[in-house]
């Protein structure tokens, strides 16, 4: 039997911190902390659909599932007491600011007219009512090397390093390891659309054939079987339908929707990520310019009617605040809460002068919480962004951040945004919060297959795997990465600022990375049986974000 349980040293740790106390505003807190979890057995069968839906806000001890407490911190901490409202900026692809389960959460710039074509309250946005799209009209774009590659093209095709002056070699060497990582990635992808197109193919020319055979156009596995095959081409047919059947799923629908997706989304990322002919940007404004301000509207949800594109902010907005307990759709790990859409995160990479200016914008209108769900290997111009974090901190605004879904160390591959100098890796700010995805599997699985880690970069865990949330035109749906374990996070920061708003950004911090649940749990590292390692390893705090612990320390301090 698998069991968890907090060390005796951290328990007696935990419990010196949780007892050192001047207390501020807040419910009246007679709860004591998670501890001991060991001693309770775990969940052994896998999850119903509703236990799926709501895992990320589940109790270790009384459900067996690795969750942040949630549900017991409103029963047992929170209660009726409804604390202060929080704002909380979502700069990401734009938010569904009509969606059912959000649209009594969004925040209202209450200085603005709407409508009117002025800039009512002064702060360089015309009609902001909602938020602030920087993208306007931009939905594709390129990934940043890919730009880089672009811009530097013309300068230096077709040359090599005896042509370059001294003072352009730091430059080439940049655009040659952009045309080496971009001729590798096309390649891949390429390949990766072919093998798809050629499966898709073979699997519709074999249920043709079996069709024919059969004589009917649906089939079961066991009819399959039962077939006699004489050609030998029919025998291969039938061998492929098997093996389809056997480890794809049975609806072969279903297998052909999933390979035309893979299709698609290959070809989709040829067709703009890596597509050297794209002209996504359409704001009219320079990207390498920071003053050049005047850019962006204010639809919030994006330029398609459809919200398609608005996808990923709207579930990222879903999992912070949807509205609790107002019979429909989902709740939100936070109440009280306003979110403050800000559109600045494309299909493709981000532009680092959308996320600086954004961040700005958050903060100047009131932001306590930020949440930045996304991130790139390359980075233009990095100081601006360091610059923004550097001025929320000033301000007092918490930044809770995605590590990224690649399976890759953080301590050895550097990722942005990050709250890390540009040359070196000390730290600029104490008010960065970067997030590592866990799963519903408390085990050899506790951490995502897909999930960066680092034991310097990455300060915490939190729900990311299969995560239900809100998505355009009043849908739900499961999606999974770190960029659904930061916004849990930042529901729990935004809590933690709404009950106790005396705590700085930086005691909220410390608060979720001192007041997590840790396991001596040894897990997968990036899905690889042959990669284990004692969870405690992969961030800097070792813990999992538990929002019935952050309530009790945050009480105390």
């Amino acid at each position: 039997m698998k069991r968890a349980f907090i060390k005796p040293t951290l328990a007696a740790a935990l419990a010196a911190v949780f007892a050192a106390s001047c207390g501020t505003t807040g419910p009246t807190i007679t709860s004591t902390p998670i501890e001991n979890i060991d001693q309770q057995p775990l969940k052994t069968s896998d999850l119903n659909e509703d236990q799926l839906k709501a895992w990320a806000g589940s109790d270790l001890v009384t459900d067996t599932i690795p969750g942040m407490s949630v549900q017991k911190a409103y029963d047992e901490i929170i209660k009726d007491f409804q604390g202060k409202t929080v704002i909380v900026g979502v700069v990401d692809s734009g938010v569904d600011i009509e969606h059912e389960d959000l649209k009594n959460v969004i925040w209202t710039n209450e200085d603005e007219i709407p409508g009117n074509g002025i800039d009512d309250d002064k702060n360089g946005y015309v009609d902001d009512i909602h938020g602030w799209n920087f993208l306007g009209n931009t939905i594709e774009e390129n990934l940043e090397y890919v730009r880089i590659l672009k811009n530097l093209k013309p300068k230096y095709d077709g040359k090599d390093a005896s042509d370059i002056a001294e003072a352009n070699k730091e430059e080439f060497a940049l655009y040659e390891k952009a045309q080496k990582e971009y001729d590798e990635e096309y390649s891949e992808i390429s390949r990766n659309v072919n093998y798809y197109n050629q499966l898709s193919q073979q699997i519709a020319s074999a249920r043709a054939a079996v069709s024919e055979k059969l004589g009917k156009e649906d089939f079961t596995k066991e009819e399959l079987m039962a077939m006699e095959a004489e050609e030998t081409s029919l025998q291969q047919q039938k061998g492929l339908l098997l093996n389809i059947m056997n480890n794809g799923g049975e609806d072969l629908d279903d297998v052909a929707s999933q390979i035309q997706g893979g299709i698609d989304y290959y070809q989709g990322r040829l067709d703009s990520h890596l597509n050297l002919e794209l002209e996504g940007r359409k704001t009219g404004d320079n990207p390498d310019d920071l003053t050049d301000t005047n850019y962006g509207n204010n639809d919030v949800d994006g330029p398609d009617p459809e919200k398609a594109d608005a996808k990923h902010g709207t579930h990222v907005a879903g999992i912070i605040a949807a509205e609790r307990n107002n019979g429909i759709g989902m709740n939100g790990v936070a109440r009280n809460i306003k979110i403050m859409a800000v559109r600045a995160v494309p299909d493709g990479d981000e532009y680092d002068k959308d996320i600086a200016l954004g961040i700005r914008y958050a903060v100047d209108n009131g932001a306590k919480v930020i949440n930045t769900s996304f991130g790139k290997y390359y980075s233009t111009h990095p100081e601006w962004v360091i610059d923004a974090i550097k001025y929320a901190a000033k301000k007092d605004v918490l930044i809770v951040n995605a590590a990224g879904n690649d399976a890759l160390d953080m301590d050895a591959t550097r990722i942005y945004p990050n709250d890390q100098t540009p040359d070196n890796n000390e730290e600029i700010a104490d008010n960065f919060l970067t997030v590592g995805a866990s799963n519903f599997d408390y085990g050899s699985d506790l951490v995502a297959r897909f999930s960066n880690y680092g034991q310097t970069n990455v300060d915490v865990f939190a729900p990311g795997t299969k995560i239900w949330s809100t998505t355009p035109n009043n849908e739900y749906e499961f999606l999974q990465g770190t960029s659904m374990a930061s916004p849990a996070v930042a529901g729990v920061a935004a809590m933690i600022r709404s009950l106790y708003p005396k705590l700085s950004a930086a005691e909220v911090k410390e608060v979720l990375m001192k007041s997590g649940l840790a396991s001596p749990q040894e897990v997968m590292v990036g899905g690889n049986s042959d990669d284990i390692r004692p969870f405690a390893e992969l961030s800097v705090s070792g813990r999992m974000v538990n929002m019935y612990n952050a309530l009790i320390m945050a009480s105390k301090m």
